[in-house]
């Protein structure tokens, strides 16, 4: 598994709290880990997160794995990302949701479209083009 390594780490004392891009960024790779990719499956490479686990209950579970994955579109717009940008994010939140919804299997669609993954690639994409201070090294 590649080590990531920040380049900058912003102003002191700011802390992962913060509102500058590399808190940010910070929060948000941490959340798509946790729905995305923090078990592995024995024998695979695949990885698996809350998304799908979650998704294993009816109806709430997917509600509840979606209000987690409005928290990364909630981040990007606070970073004042395009309004198409945000939209598009919210699209994928809402398209993981409807197809989790659906009783029992709901959960392997579930499994294959990783709403917070696309996600997180297009926050990377502007703060990478907008912050490029926040920029990782990712290092195997």
């Amino acid at each position: 598994m590649a080590k990531t390594t920040r380049m900058a780490s912003g102003p002191i004392g700011k802390g992962i709290l913060g509102k500058e891009a590399t808190a940010v960024r910070q929060r948000v790779e941490a959340m798509e880990k946790l729905m995305e990719g923090i078990i592995t499956i024995p024998g695979t490479n695949q990885r698996i997160g809350l998304d799908v686990i979650l998704s294993a209950i009816p109806f709430a579970g997917t509600t509840v794995a979606g209000l987690m994955g409005a928290y990364m579109v909630w981040e990007a717009r606070n970073l004042n990302m395009p309004k198409s940008a945000v939209m598009r994010m919210m699209g994928n939140v809402g398209f993981d949701w409807l197809l989790g919804a659906v009783p029992v299997v709901g959960v392997i669609p579930d499994f294959f479209f990783r709403s917070n993954s696309r996600n997180l690639r297009i926050i990377r994409r502007h703060l990478d083009k907008h912050h490029p201070s926040s920029v990782t090294i990712n290092q195997k």
